[in-house]
């Protein structure tokens, strides 16, 4: 493994790219930013904004995604108290336990700036099923959820006929990734690997689900998606995760702080809805060698917030340490002893870039801390 030089991040993320001096892709957009003129991308997004407010008279005149995070009260609060559009906002529920934050941050969304929410509770039946074949075949529990946190916003779009659909950050843009192309627009941002495109007839065949049960993960025709202009706000604005919960906290949003001190995290405010979905981001961690407390690291070295020595010690401390809260609420879910489901994992760590030491542990057989060694 190769570390970025400015950050924490490996060279075994997926898709992620590196310089000639060592630096990650994420980091080289992070910099460019002090080259773009972002009163004019400003500009831009108004003149976006007008092309759409009132498409529908009184009705909705854009979508927005959202999880009901700290990022999404921030899209919510641009868009509607900014922008002055009439939003209707999708969300998809994982029907895992959620954290009494969790519970709390999508109503206050609603309340807080006035918003109706349509949310999609996915078949109970048709996850457990899927997220078990996943799991064991490719380390992907909940693929199932990602794909419809992709393609329900894009389906509910078309039958609200609110051509502007609203996301947050172009992810593989602003932290590496396949798609790394920097654009307003999301149209592709299918392709960007978080949850790609499955083949219907292995899922139906081995996963022991049906083409029903599959439909509402399918894309629309690309004749709707034509008619569709879903856009990043992270084009528009530079987008920091820390300034989003600060601005959050100040409308209501609540992270974990009382409630949850997560042992593989470095902060308490991010993918905080439910404690068994953060077995699937976790899986970074045996898969590639990284995990949401590397993610974290990173962006707090390129904020400013804290140097790249401190960095490797926060991840050195927390990314391996799968919190067992997590392990429990998704054992019970899915119905696993927890002996199975460490059975599972054992198989899923990438003995490219892990050994197992003296105790039966895996480590990193080349972890960041070690590189000048």
């Amino acid at each position: 493994m190769r570390y970025c030089t400015k950050c924490v991040m490996p060279d075994t993320r997926p898709g992620i790219t590196f310089d000639e001096k060592g630096v990650c892709a994420a980091c080289q957009s992070y910099a460019r930013r002090a080259l773009i003129d972002w009163e004019k991308r400003y500009r831009e997004l108004e003149l976006l904004c007008d092309q759409y407010r009132g498409c529908n008279g009184d009705g909705y005149d854009c979508a927005i995604a959202v999880s009901g995070g700290k990022d999404s009260h921030y899209q919510v609060h641009l868009m509607k108290n900014v922008m002055g559009m009439n939003p209707i906002l999708f969300s998809v529920e994982d029907n895992f336990p959620m954290t009494n934050a969790g519970q709390h941050n999508l109503k206050n969304i609603s309340e807080e700036f006035g918003c109706s929410i349509v949310s999609l509770k996915p078949d109970i039946r048709a996850q457990k099923k899927l997220m078990r074949y996943m799991f064991e075949t490719y380390g992907k529990p909940t693929w199932y959820i990602d794909r419809l946190i992709y393609t329900y916003p894009l389906h509910m779009a078309v039958k609200f006929q609110t051509p502007l659909l609203v996301y947050g950050e172009n992810v593989s843009y602003e932290y590496g990734g396949a798609d790394y192309v920097e654009t307003y627009s999301a149209k592709e941002q299918l392709k960007n690997g978080v949850a790609s495109d499955m083949d219907e007839q292995e899922l139906i065949w081995k996963g022991g689900v049906t083409a029903r049960d599959l439909f509402m993960t399918k894309a629309p025709s690309m004749e709707e998606m034509d008619r569709l202009d879903p856009m990043y706000l992270s084009y528009f604005i530079p987008w920091n995760s820390f300034a989003n919960y600060e601005f959050a906290k100040k409308h209501g949003f609540h992270d974990l702080t009382h409630e949850w001190d997560r042992t593989h995290h470095v902060e308490n405010f991010d993918q905080i809805d439910s404690r068994a979905y953060l077995v699937h981001s976790w899986l970074k961690y045996p898969k590639f060698g990284h995990g949401a407390a590397t993610d974290y690291s990173s962006r707090m070295v390129r904020y400013g917030m804290v140097s790249r020595s401190e960095a490797i010690q926060m991840v050195r401390d927390h990314d391996h340490k799968l919190d067992p809260a997590c392990v429990k609420d998704f054992c019970a879910f899915l119905g696993y002893r927890e002996t199975e489901f460490w059975e599972i994992m054992d198989r899923l760590y990438n003995r490219d870039i892990f050994t197992k030491d003296s105790a039966g542990a895996w480590v990193l057989k080349n972890p960041v801390w070690n590189e000048n060694e």
